[in-house]
């Protein structure tokens, strides 16, 4: 099946979708306890949220990276998530999306997330041709992802676990067969525009 270049691929039901990321203890278990981010997260830093559970396990290398021991499933409304990609710029200039060099300049000055397509992974981590979605959220951006836009917080650091070891035993059926139920994500034109996704 040919899947589209740039797609959001991604667990939801009509009012969330589900993100990843990945912490050290100290801010993971801090954020399950009380349902929301807390101290010593950061909400002046850049938090990068990503709907892909593979190019999740790609970036923490399966839960087994320094400071990304727990992988978080964030589920969060999907207004939220939309008003992010209808706030954002991308990571780097791209000529089909912005006039010239200057405007893309101004546009991350203005915006509050950036937005960056990688390969997605297949389950062996390995690069595959169409690519994959990462939202990085800053200033109000942060502010409203930790404040209002989550409705629950889910420890998948087991579940990571256990796929890796289906992998490394050559079961890849029974690693697929666990993996979240990711589908194409539907996206407002303008919101699809903004960030380059293809139609």
């Amino acid at each position: 099946m040919d899947v589209p270049y740039r797609q959001i691929r991604a667990a939801y039901d009509d009012d969330t979708v589900t993100v990843y990321q990945a912490y050290p203890a100290e801010i993971a278990l801090r954020a399950l306890a009380a349902g929301r981010f807390r101290p010593p997260f950061k909400r002046t830093r850049m938090t990068w949220i990503k709907p892909s559970f593979l190019w999740m396990m790609y970036r923490s290398g399966w839960a087994t990276k320094p400071g990304q021991e727990h992988v978080l499933a964030v589920t969060l409304r999907r207004d939220g998530f939309e008003w992010a990609l209808a706030n954002a710029c991308l990571s780097h200039y791209d000529a089909a999306l912005y006039p010239d060099q200057a405007a893309w300049t101004s546009a991350t000055h203005e915006s509050p997330v950036r937005v960056q397509w990688d390969p997605e992974r297949s389950l062996r981590l390995q690069p595959l041709p169409h690519r994959s979605l990462q939202v990085g959220l800053g200033g109000e951006a942060a502010t409203r992802y930790a404040d209002d836009w989550i409705t629950g917080l889910a420890d998948v650091t087991e579940l990571a676990q256990t796929i890796r070891a289906h992998v490394s035993a050559g079961d890849d059926q029974a690693a697929a067969a666990l993996l979240p139920p990711e589908k194409p994500y539907p996206l407002p034109k303008p919101v699809a525009d903004r960030i380059g996704a293809t139609a």
